[in-house]
């Protein structure tokens, strides 16, 4: 059996834009995308503290360094500039790797750098 198994999460994230006609998805800095292992491409929820609001997209590896973390396409009408937003990825796991697996999680700074332990 395998189980589905929080992989990373960057927590408290603020929005930073939304773009609504864009063919969709949420592009995050590539350094917090790096920091939480999370790949270009690779499936992710989005769940949105400001509103309620939870989404399921891929991610998209924006500029290092800039603090990116943007909505787009119909993900779009989901945010506001300035929403916090918490980003999640899941892996499917078996018993005894889930059991091992600690995931990584990302907490960043107001301009979504990444926040010193």
């Amino acid at each position: 059996m395998e189980l589905t198994m929080l992989k990373s999460k960057i927590h408290m994230a603020t929005l930073t834009g939304t773009e609504l006609y864009y063919t969709g998805s949420i592009c995050i800095d590539r350094n917090l995308l790096d920091a939480a292992g999370i790949l270009e491409g690779e499936q992710v929820h989005v769940v949105n503290v400001n509103n309620g609001s939870r989404l399921v997209t891929y991610a998209i590896s924006g500029k290092r360094g800039t603090g990116i973390v943007e909505l787009n396409g119909p993900a779009a009408r989901l945010g506001m500039t300035g929403d916090k937003v918490i980003v999640l990825a899941y892996a499917q796991m078996s018993d005894t790797e889930a059991r091992a697996y600690k995931p990584k999680i990302v907490h960043v700074t107001e301009k979504n750098r990444l926040r010193k332990k």
